[in-house]
């Protein structure tokens, strides 16, 4: 029988020392002890380092010096944590963990070696009848679908199993694999970058297993507003199919979806912030397309089964009920 997995918690912090005096306890009543605890304060002006410091003496803390975004903070963390921790947990700082949550997370990961992650069960803080995020599901129109985001939880997205990909918000990860694959994309700042790591970690071979038992609250949005979530996912998410996404697929599905998102966002006065975020993907463009090659040649599995064709117009396009497409 093999030894039980070292598990760090990792938890990026921008200006949130409010969360974390809700996050934390959470974190270090878990049934199953984390092995370490590490919050990397991301260039906060709340003095979230020294109330660290002063309260939470056994957590470590990283002062990151500047604002960098969630993807440089969680890669810095990750690299923080002991060497003896064989899997990193990321947990957003908005998020509150059940009790359980790191036993059953870190089971399933033990029990499937070829597994670089676990998604976890996230339902909303504000009211857990509510589900936030049960897995992701890359599609060939470039939108990544948040199993059961905004419906009712009840009882559909109950069965473990394989999925695409875990939300970062609440997620545990093998830490060969996430270092091999090189770690969040820290161009693409916030959003979509975990959607991008589980793209190349399935590329590489790797699987990602859904746990439902492992349950997390996440208060989703407590810092950011539309108009950058709306800029930031275009932006990265242009990026992430430029270098990764066949040119049969932009001409079909990621063509469809650019046209339906920019409707969309015309009908719910975002097209201002849509545009802004395509425009600020430009400058990107060219590097991105650039590493499709070594993208393609590294992987081990092709990228038309990583992400299998699906409907990507019509009811069963899937996404949530807010989604409008």
């Amino acid at each position: 029988m093999s030894q039980p997995l070292r598990v760090a918690a990792v938890v990026p912090s921008y200006d949130g020392r409010d969360w974390l005096a809700r996050c934390l306890p959470r974190l270090a009543a878990q049934s199953r002890p984390f092995d370490e605890i590490v919050v990397v304060d991301d260039g906060s002006s709340d003095g979230t380092a020294g109330w660290l410091r002063a309260a939470w003496p056994h957590v470590r803390v990283v002062e990151a010096g500047r604002n960098g975004g969630f993807a440089r903070a969680a890669n810095r963390g990750v690299a923080a944590a002991g060497p003896d921790c064989d899997a990193v947990a990321l947990i957003n700082n908005d998020v509150e963990l059940e009790p359980a949550w790191l036993e059953h997370a870190a089971a399933a990961l033990e029990g499937d070696p070829g597994a670089a992650a676990v998604a976890t069960k996230m339902v909303s803080l504000a009211d857990p009848s509510v589900l936030d995020d049960c897995g992701d599901v890359l599609r060939r129109d470039g939108i990544c679908e948040q199993r059961g985001r905004g419906r009712a939880d009840d009882g559909r997205w109950d069965e473990p199993g394989e999925v695409f990909g875990a939300c970062a918000g609440a997620a545990l990860f093998r830490r060969a694999p996430f270092a091999a694959a090189g770690g969040f994309e820290e161009r693409f700042g916030a959003y979509l970058e975990d959607v991008d790591l589980a793209l190349r970690l399935r590329l590489g071979g790797w699987r990602c297993r859904y746990e439902p038992r492992a349950v997390a609250r996440h208060f989703n949005g407590a810092s950011a507003d539309g108009d950058r979530i709306v800029a930031a996912v275009e932006r990265n998410t242009l990026l992430l199919c430029a270098r990764a996404f066949p040119a049969r697929w932009w001409l079909g599905p990621v063509l469809y979806r650019q046209l339906a998102r920019a409707a969309r966002c015309a009908q719910g006065g975002e097209l201002r912030a849509f545009l802004a975020g395509a425009a600020r993907a430009v400058p990107a463009l060219p590097a991105f397309v650039g590493e499709r090659r070594a993208l393609r040649r590294g992987a081990v599995v092709p990228i038309e089964r990583v992400v299998p064709a699906r409907a990507y117009r019509g009811p069963r396009a899937g996404g949530h009920p807010a989604s409008g497409f």
